[in-house]
């Protein structure tokens, strides 16, 4: 009887410290309040991440889920609780472009990556993460706008990354999506899919489960040319109005870099995002793809980066205001030093930006303003890329940085300790953690 006693007690034991390590089960949803994102009843700023490849290591076959569930860990322990996830991609037959696709063909999705997708979220939850899910994507490097029109009769894609194609010809090719009726009704039917789908891993309805914070329209969706604003927003407006409709409970937002989307036109990005059912407000800030840095001047052209991302940033949170939304910097990335491949290449220009960023959204959380969060991108947590190489090939891991890239030009992997110790100390600093 003694043994029987000591051995329910250990049991019990065993069962409470086992609780004590779980999170509650039930995330609490994101709402926004009075221009401002609550976790329950409570303020919610974060410091977050781009984890673009999540579902394609998640999937059980193609994936690495004993990778995937040591990278969550790791941003978990860091604070890292919101996370920026295509929902993609198409095709997948292009150079350059991510392969398997989720939708190979139209309409037709590989069921490997959509198990990868539910299983994501089913981890994230028990971590107490949240998602923002993109569900398009401008540029090609995983297909989007220009597999649609293919698809569906526009001809081959102006890839820019052959020497068939220039980067103009590319942005005129994509442009015909906002006018392309087959092309948006296939998008409609590819959102009503992914939005009509339950997580076969805990049965919940990925419209009513809290982990997903946002749906967002696009990747960087944009306006090219003057004779595109009005077909943009009509087709922004209807996509956005499609995904109010089917889940009112999630929060909407574009996916917008900010003006850098609209012809560098700010009143544009505000009267977009003046449509009511956009719930909260994106920038992106790329210094290098912006000519903001210069590899010939590291250190000055750091310092102009970070004074040229503060005034952008003053002045989209100035639309904010206006609009009285929150506002979260979504995408952000800062290469090593020399724009080095290498994994032990110097980190102290892009610790520096970082550094400027993380502390704009700290004097945001101490005036309780619209700055709510920021995504840097991205994490790339134990891939392993060829640091010579540079191009991603089929078989080879997925890092943050997306195909077109070079490999581990903006990635931050789970041995940059010097940028991952700033995002704790930021999320400890937001009480984030």
């Amino acid at each position: 009887m003694k043994k029987i006693l000591i051995l329910i007690c250990f049991t019990l034991l065993m069962v409470s410290c086992k609780t004590s390590q779980v999170k509650n089960p039930e995330t609490p949803r994101i709402t926004i309040k009075d221009g401002k994102f609550l976790k329950g009843d409570q303020p919610y700023y974060f410091v977050g991440a781009n984890y673009w490849y999540g579902p394609l290591i998640a999937a059980k076959n193609i994936g690495d889920r004993e990778r995937l569930i040591k990278e969550l860990d790791v941003m978990d322990s860091l604070g890292i609780d919101n996370l920026r996830i295509l929902v993609g991609a198409e095709g997948g037959n292009e150079d350059f472009q991510v392969k398997p696709a989720l939708q190979y063909e139209q309409g037709k999705y590989n069921e490997d990556l959509l198990d990868g997708l539910d299983f994501l979220l089913a981890e994230m939850a028990k971590r107490e993460m949240y998602a923002v899910l993109y569900l398009n994507n401008n540029w090609i490097w995983s297909g989007g706008m220009s597999a649609y029109l293919e698809w569906n009769g526009y001809g081959e894609v102006n890839n820019p990354f052959t020497d068939k194609y220039t980067w103009p010809e590319y942005f005129n090719y994509t442009q015909q999506f906002h006018t392309c009726e087959p092309c948006r009704e296939a998008f409609q039917n590819h959102i009503k899919f992914i939005l009509g789908r339950t997580n076969q891993y805990n049965g919940r309805a990925y419209t009513e489960d809290n982990t997903v914070m946002s749906w967002q329209v696009a990747n960087e969706p944009r306006i090219f040319t003057e004779s595109d604003r009005e077909p943009f927003k009509i087709w922004l407006d209807e996509t956005v109005a499609l995904l109010e409709k089917l889940d009112s409970n999630t929060l909407i937002s574009t996916g917008a870099e900010g003006k850098a989307s609209y012809l560098e036109d700010i009143d544009t990005y505000e009267r977009l995002h003046s449509n009511k059912d956009i719930d909260y407000l994106t920038m992106h800030m790329w210094p290098k793809n912006w000519q903001w840095y210069d590899i010939n001047n590291e250190e000055t052209s750091t310092n102009t980066s970070i004074e040229k991302a503060n005034a952008y940033i003053d002045e989209h949170i100035e639309v904010a205001e206006k609009l009285n939304k929150p506002i979260v910097i979504s995408e952000f990335g800062f290469p090593r030093a020399k724009e080095s491949l290498m994994k032990n290449a110097s980190v102290a220009n892009r610790n520096k930006f970082y550094k400027a960023i993380f502390g704009r959204l700290e004097d945001s959380y101490k005036t309780k303003g619209e700055l709510s969060g920021v995504n840097f991108w991205g994490f790339a947590g134990f891939a392993k890329t060829d640091q010579k190489r540079g191009k991603w090939e089929t078989g080879d891991d997925f890092s943050a940085d997306p195909p077109q890239e070079p490999q581990g030009l903006n990635s931050v992997f789970a041995t940059d300790k010097s940028t991952l110790d700033l995002v704790y100390k930021y999320n400890k600093l937001i009480n984030n953690l």
